[in-house]
Formats: C-alpha cells, structure tokens, sequence
C-alpha cells in the first residue's frame, strides 16, 4: 500500500513577471516502509518536493494522496495535526531550541499533541535512549558534538511516532562518522519499526542506504532506480 501518491506536481513561485517552476510535473509513489531517496545538484527542485511532501507548503497544481485521501480535502487546521501526528522532520541545520536540554528539545513536538502532559518525560525520555542520547538529557544543544544534535532531532522526530520520516540532507553538517551513525539509525528505523523513510541527498553514498532512489533535474523526475546493493553505516552491503 502507497503511503504517498503524485501525481502532475507542479511548484511555481512567481517574482515579479517571472515565473520559475521548480516542480515540473512530478509523478512517483511511496510505499509505506519504504526507505526512499531523493536526489538531485542544487536547484533540482528536490528540497521544494520535500517541503510539499511534508506539507510545509502548498504545490501549485496535481494532485497529492497521503494514506489514501488527498490533500487538498484537509483544512489547514487538519493539515497541522496531520503533519504533528504522521510526519516527523529530520533537517541539516538541526533546528534545536538553544539553552533548552535535549530532554525539553525532544519533548517539543508533544505540546501540540493529545498525549496527556503527565506522559511526556516518559515518552521523550524513551526516544532519546533510543538514539543513544540517554547520558545527555539535562544537556543544551551547544555541549553537544553535530553527530548528537542530529541523534537529537530524530529523537524529536520520533517523539508523536510518525508513520514517515523527512529527512533532508541529514549527514550535510557531519563528519563522515557520525554521519554513518545517523544512517545507522534511519537504517534501523526503516528495517525493524517499519518507518518510511524518505531522504534528500546529494551523496551517492548516502543514497545508497535506500531501497530505491529517484532523481531529480530542472524540476523533473531524470531518472529512477531499484538500489542493487544497499549500504550499511560501516559500508557494507546488507543484500
């Protein structure tokens, strides 16, 4: 079963007369548990396709399902506890709330949740262990190493445990171990939680830890292929 259906995407942004499309007709789906990767050089369109999949923003025109029912039936109320309950965002720039501890920064998402307040330590406290962050939790974001703030940030988007992860450039600040630990964890909440994971990159070897990757150029779908061998964190194959 798809977890997401395009169909015709189309994303224009107009600037005084001009009118730049960045998706160009876009047609792809996701299955749910698929591990998906997107990638494509600077100004590919693959950033803009990922903030329309991850509903920050509206395409212009085609047609958008996500589990079943299309988007364009949501209000924007609808929309915003949609994308708190079944989306998680993983992003390179962290986007961690400073002199806050990793505790109250995983914790943030719940505030717009239905989980009752008295659950919520226990509910973070948990997603942080899984990332390995459990020595950390009364830590701000300036005493960690780039590898924690992003172990963090997946602990955040795992918190309302999302059926998809967006995952854009996760590794793009990081030294190449952490970020072989960071794909060690998708890889992990891919392959035994059954998460759908979909990643933006501009690595190959990044991309290669995907079951499938699509390629994006001008706003358009340039290629598509079944990944022959995927890559482990430690790079080795896995099958």
């Amino acid at each position: 079963m798809n977890i997401i259906e395009v169909k015709n995407l189309k994303k224009s942004y107009l600037d005084g007369e001009t009118d730049t499309k960045a998706l160009d007709g876009v047609t792809f789906s996701v299955r749910k548990g698929e591990f998906l990767a997107i990638m494509g050089p600077s100004g590919s369109g693959k950033s803009t396709l990922l903030h329309v999949l991850g509903m920050l923003d509206d395409p212009t025109s085609g047609k958008f399902i996500f589990d079943g029912k299309d988007i364009g039936s949501y209000s924007r109320d609808e929309l915003a506890a949609l994308r708190n309950n079944k989306v998680g965002f993983v992003f390179q720039s962290f986007n961690l709330l400073p002199r806050t501890s990793v505790l109250e920064n995983a914790k943030l998402p719940l505030i717009y949740s239905d989980v009752p307040e008295h659950e919520w330590n226990q509910r973070a406290i948990k997603v942080v262990e899984a990332v390995g962050l459990g020595h950390r939790l009364h830590h701000e974001p300036s005493e960690l190493s780039g590898g924690e703030k992003q172990r963090l940030a997946i602990a955040r988007a795992l918190i309302n445990n999302p059926d998809i992860i967006f995952a854009d450039e996760p590794t793009g600040n990081l030294d190449s171990k952490s970020g072989k630990n960071i794909m060690s964890i998708l890889q992990r909440l891919n392959e035994d939680e059954g998460k759908t994971i979909v990643l933006i990159t501009h690595e190959t070897s990044t991309a290669e830890h995907a079951e499938r990757i699509i390629r994006l150029m001008d706003g358009v779908i340039d290629s598509e292929e079944l990944v022959a061998h995927r890559m482990t964190a430690d790079a080795e194959y896995i099958k």
